[in-house]
This record gives structure tokens, sequence and C-alpha cells, in this order.
């Protein structure tokens, strides 16, 4: 099955994925954790996680008889703009990793309009889309190569453990923070997974093959290298990561809060928000490892460069507070963050709003927050409440 798997691989990189792995379909080695996780709530209101938990730990469950997994991943934010901030300047210029500085810094007289960033994975085309569509693509193709087997594609939507089977494929390990890093690329990607009933050699079985361009990812070992690194630990803004790592509460974490929340954000994690609109990458911008990455660059699609939303610019916030459904449908269509309720990227924009008031009080920036008292929105006028009233206690 050697010539199968490099047949395969083959198929991916033709596919214009960065890299591809195998392993095999066994059961979750971390079901008890995963199990106690949701028990605990941890994973919020996000009910897809515990519906059909059986079957996300158990590969068997989805597709029966399932023997092996090909796991694929596409790089996302391009070189030059990881380490881009809003306006285009450095995080140091005016904002930190974090967006919010617990001493307060004055902005220059002549800022503009604060933005709220958007996270790296947003900025271009909804990856679901552009991921599944190749990876549909690579599995029918398999299917004709090989009538006898199923497959099962799984881009986020499908039950299944995405980062554990491909760092089990060879295509990284599950950090401190829980992402995917891989030791010379990082942790900026986006994973798929196809489990089939073939029986595939898995990557570590596979060393010696190579794919031109470089397309395999297992001749560096897919071991934890976090070793004593705590930096993703010590600068996520709401304590979201377990103090040893390699657990996230997320009702505790921005990316959560600002995307997948649909209420009342609690006023403890507001200060947490920084100027983030949607979703959050302080973890990732201090990994070491995505240092690395960009002096080692995946090739990325296309469609993950941003296009003319230009969120990689972010959001006006106080265009977003008067934004109308046409206004979100219109900078949304097509993106990852078509998710998010217009109330709540209008209550995202508030907190992140009232971040920038707690740095530089601006007439027109906090007159933008009192207008929002009486809105119709019952979720957007108690953002505000909690926004004036934290302004307030601040003044007093």
């Amino acid at each position: 099955m050697r010539d199968v798997a490099k047949q395969i691989l083959e198929r991916a990189a033709g596919q214009g994925f960065a890299l591809a792995g195998f392993a095999s379909a066994e059961p979750s080695r971390h079901a008890e954790a995963v199990r106690r996780w949701v028990a605990e709530g941890k994973h919020g209101a996000m009910q897809w996680i515990e519906n059909h938990l059986d079957v996300r730990l158990d590969l068997d469950k989805l597709l029966p008889g399932a023997k092996s997994v090909i796991a694929v991943c596409d790089a996302y934010a391009s070189e030059g703009q990881r380490g881009k901030g809003t306006e285009g300047q450095s995080e140091e210029a005016e904002w930190p990793a974090s967006g919010f500085h617990s001493t307060p810094q004055p902005l220059s007289p002549s800022a503009p309009a604060p933005k709220g960033r958007v996270a790296r994975y947003a900025w271009g085309d909804d990856y679901h889309k552009v991921l599944k569509k190749r990876l549909h693509r690579l599995a029918d193709t398999l299917a004709a190569d090989h009538p006898e087997a199923s497959f099962r594609t799984a881009v986020d939507t499908a039950p299944a453990l995405e980062r554990e089977l491909a760092a089990r494929a060879g295509l990284g390990w599950q950090g401190k923070n829980t992402m995917l890093i891989h030791p010379r690329h990082g942790s900026y990607t986006l994973l798929g997974l196809i489990a089939t009933t073939l029986e595939l050699p898995t990557s570590e079985h596979l060393h010696d093959v190579q794919i031109e361009p470089p397309h395999s990812a297992w001749d560096l070992p897919a071991t934890d290298h976090c070793a004593n690194c705590t930096r993703c630990i010590e600068a996520c803004p709401t304590d979201a990561i377990a103090a040893e790592g390699y657990a996230i509460d997320a009702t505790r974490c921005v990316s959560y809060l600002t995307i997948e929340h649909r209420e009342v954000v609690a006023e403890e994690f507001h200060a947490g928000f920084g100027v983030w609109g949607a979703g959050c990458d302080i973890c990732q911008e201090v990994c070491p490892y995505n240092t690395i990455g960009e002096r080692n660059p995946l090739p990325i699609h296309e469609r993950y460069d941003p296009g003319p939303r230009k969120l990689d610019e972010g959001l006006d916030l106080l265009d977003v507070l008067s934004w109308t459904a046409e206004d979100r449908a219109r900078v949304f269509r097509g993106s990852a963050l078509k998710r998010i309720k217009l109330d709540m990227i209008r209550r995202n924009a508030l907190i992140a709003l009232g971040n920038a008031l707690a740095e530089e009080d601006r007439t027109a920036w906090r007159d933008a927050v009192r207008r929002c008292l009486e809105d119709d929105s019952k979720l957007v006028a108690t953002t505000a409440q909690q926004v004036w009233n934290r302004l307030a206690d601040a003044s007093a």
C-alpha cells in the first residue's frame, strides 16, 4: 500500500493542500479528558460538540469499518500579513498583542476611529467551503480509484477530533493552547480529514516518501515541542488556557465569546477583548513556532488572502455600531464570520470601543456608546450599559 499512499499524497498536492499525512482510525486516545471537558461545560454553548460525542471519539461510528485517516491542511495568513496589526502598523506601534494596555497610553491626536481586529483565518473566504470543495474532489477521485472502499470527509462540520487525528498523521502536535503546531511551519493552518475503509500505512512508516514540491510533514517528529514554554498561557487576556496548558475553557476564550456566544458577555471579560471584533490570535501571535513559520512559509490558497472585504485592516467600530442587516450581510458574505449575528457584532464593537475609550476619551466614541443605550436590540442596549458603567467607574 506504499504506492497507494504515495499516489494519495500526490493527488492531495494536486488539490493544493499544503501538507498531508496518514493515521490509523483508532478511537481517540483522549476520550476520558474530552468527556470530562464536556461534562464541566467548558464547551459553552457549542452544543454540537456534545451532540454525537460518541461519534466524535470513534471514527468507526462516523464511517463503519474505517481503518485509516487522510489528514490534510491549508495554510492561511501570508508571511507579510502574519505580523500586520491594525492600520497596517506593527503591533507595538499603538496596541500590544492583546490590543489593550494595562497602563493607558494615549493615542496620537490624529488617530483615526478605532478598528476592531479580525482573526487571520477569517480574512479571506470561508475556509469550510474553500477546503471542503477540494477535499470532496480528492475523496471523489480516491473513490473512483478504489471503488471497493468507502470515504467520508470532515471539515470542522462532521463530528471528528481533527487536531488529534492530524497530530497522529504527523502534521504537528497539539500545543498548550490546543492548536495544532508544526515545528517548522507553526499553527496558522486549517484542517480537513478523509476517513476511509482503506488500510493505509501511517505517516511514521512513510518517512522516506518524498513528494515534489515538498509536501509530507513527517520528516520531523510530531512530538510535543512546547517544553517549558508558557507564552500562550501568560498572554491569554482572559485566562482561558489551563494553567498547565493543553486545555481551553471556551467560555472564557475571546474567540468563542466574539463568535459563538450569543448572549451578554460578562463584564469580567470586557478588558480582555482589547480591540478584537471577531476572533482572537493572541495565543498564536506569541507562539515562537509561528516566528519560525515566518521563515518557512507554506503555500497559501489565494482565497484565504484578504479580498474586497479588507478584513485584514479591521472593522471600523463606529461603522459597525450603525450597521443594518444588509451591511452585515454585505461585509460577511462568503466569510466564515457570517455566523456572527448582527446584534453580536455590534455587541463586540461596543466592548472594543469601550476599551479604546479607556485609552483615550473621545467625544464621538463616547456619543456612539450613549446612542446604543436605547437600542432596539436588548443585547446591544445591555452591552452599551455595561460599557457605560465601566467608563463611569473608571472616571469616578
